[in-house]
């Protein structure tokens, strides 16, 4: 039996990757290059092009092929699934984290829609930090007469008040980063139903149980 070295990847050229990456697409009948394709039948891995390239959306492009998109799934579909992720670890996601019941959607969806996993979690931060996120239908509401605000919180504001909050409960301190199953809520410290508006300073992060138990409570007596 004779023994060989594989390649040493620091010597592959841009064209190598390339190139293969064109023979995977011809051989396959197409010019729409999925990763998991690639990673099958590649002689390199979609790894290699990202590092080598930045991003596997460039090496697609630089190839001349077309990358997969998921165009039935809107990117803000993809960036509310991340934030929900986001709040239930309580902490930034890994690829790893991405997997049902968790996720609805896996990382490569992310990868192919992005570019990589790095580049979907910057475009989610820039989607997150902006004045406005456009909320699902079904969370839209009227704001009631005499009132300034919605009683629920957009995606933003309670994302904002989450984060502002380190992902604890302002009461016992709990988190889902140290209590998986913990369920994070953002309360109102006036109670809506006593003239309590849904803005910043008004709202806190309460698990659960405290947020059961404090029900329409104000914190201190004074603002009963």
């Amino acid at each position: 039996m004779r023994f060989e070295l594989s390649h040493d990847r620091r010597n592959i050229s841009d064209e190598d990757i390339l190139a293969d990456m064109r023979r995977v697409a011809r051989v396959a009948g197409t010019n729409v290059l999925r990763q998991q394709d690639y990673n099958e039948h590649g002689n390199f891995s979609h790894s290699t092009a990202i590092n080598r390239f930045g991003a596997w959306s460039i090496a697609v492009e630089k190839a001349g092929l077309l990358k997969s998109v998921d165009r039935q799934i809107s990117d803000a579909q993809l960036f509310q699934n991340l934030l929900r992720v986001w709040t239930a670890l309580a902490r930034q996601p890994t690829y790893s984290d991405l997997r049902k019941p968790l996720s609805s959607y896996c990382s490569a969806t992310y990868e192919r829609r992005f570019g990589s996993w790095r580049l979907a979690l910057e475009a989610f931060v820039e989607w997150a930090n902006r004045e406005e996120i456009e909320a699902p239908e079904c969370e839209v509401s009227a704001i009631p007469a005499g009132r300034k605000t919605r009683r629920q919180p957009d995606l933003r504001l309670r994302f904002k008040v989450l984060r502002r909050d380190n992902f604890k409960c302002c009461l016992c301190g709990t988190s889902p980063a140290l209590q998986p199953g913990i369920v994070l809520e953002v309360d109102h410290k006036v109670p809506w139903s006593k003239g309590g508006e849904t803005m910043i300073e008004n709202l806190q992060t309460l698990c659960q149980v405290c947020n059961n138990g404090k029900s329409n409570l104000p914190l201190r007596e004074e603002e009963g």
